[in-house]
């Protein structure tokens, strides 16, 4: 009878451990709140729970390339589509957008305060030495930076000085820094209007095309690792791009502000 029950016991945990998924996604994701919001939904409907590592985009793609994921919910479509491209993902779907925003203190010192051009605020941030503050983590917003320091004909490796502090840490961290720096940075909207520690920062430039943050879900490939839960995975990104899960995700709102704008198509890109 007791090893029946032994057997019975660990029968239960089998199933239980079958209904759980792990998704490597994004510090945005995890730290506007969106994960606490959505992911009880999701347990309430399915039963799956979902154990979250949130990193940057390029290191939760590496998590998902050693197959320590079974979803991968990011925002950097070039390094998504590599990621496809070398085997390690199934599909991706888009599945909701914001954008970026440039962050500095209220004095200003770059004088780009209500501008529209990110790259020309970029620039005169340059040319002022005005103390900017960069992820360096190989997130999303690390990637976005990167490429609008390029559009704006800087060569930031070479240009950087000590005015810019690389800080390789997440979103959270770096505006705590350029809070304590009195700096620049750019940041996702939701984790800035979920931040709390603000003080003299507030958002300068925004409303730039440039600036649009879309986020992608792909399964990891389970025919590279048969530990994936294909099952329960899908099931997950059908949901984020279903009616349903669309219309959670455009009611999660901070202070009445909007933070993610649902644009799922059930067709892969």
């Amino acid at each position: 009878m007791a090893a029946a029950a032994f057997l019975a016991i660990g029968s239960v945990a089998a199933v239980a451990q079958d209904k759980a998924i792990v998704v490597a996604s994004t510090t945005s994701t995890q730290d506007s709140g969106l994960f606490d919001y959505l992911l009880p939904l999701f347990k309430d409907k399915t039963g799956i729970d979902v154990k979250v590592v949130a990193q940057g985009t390029g290191q939760a793609l590496d998590t998902a390339r050693r197959g320590d994921a079974d979803v991968v919910f990011v925002h950097a479509k070039a390094q998504e589509q590599k990621f496809l491209d070398e085997g390690f993902g199934v599909k991706r779907y888009d599945v909701m957008y914001n954008d970026f925003v440039l962050i500095g203190p209220k004095s200003d010192p770059a004088g780009v305060k209500g501008t529209k051009d990110i790259t020309a605020a970029f620039d005169a941030i340059r040319a002022k030495q005005a103390p900017f503050v960069s992820r360096g983590d190989k997130s999303g917003t690390h990637s976005a930076e990167l490429k609008l320091w390029k559009e704006a004909g800087i060569d930031i490796d070479s240009a950087k000085g000590e005015r810019y502090r690389d800080i390789g840490q997440g979103m959270g961290a770096a505006l705590n820094t350029a809070g304590a720096m009195n700096a620049y940075v750019l940041s996702d909207r939701g984790t800035w209007l979920s931040f709390k520690n603000r003080g003299d920062l507030e958002i300068v430039v925004e409303g730039d095309k440039r600036l649009f943050n879309q986020y992608g879900v792909m399964l990891v490939n389970p025919e590279k690792f048969p530990t994936v839960k294909a099952e329960a995975g899908q099931s997950f990104i059908d949901y984020l791009i279903s009616p349903e899960g669309q219309e959670a995700i455009a009611k999660y709102k901070i202070d009445g502000q909007q933070l993610f704008f649902p644009n799922a198509s059930r067709d892969p890109s």
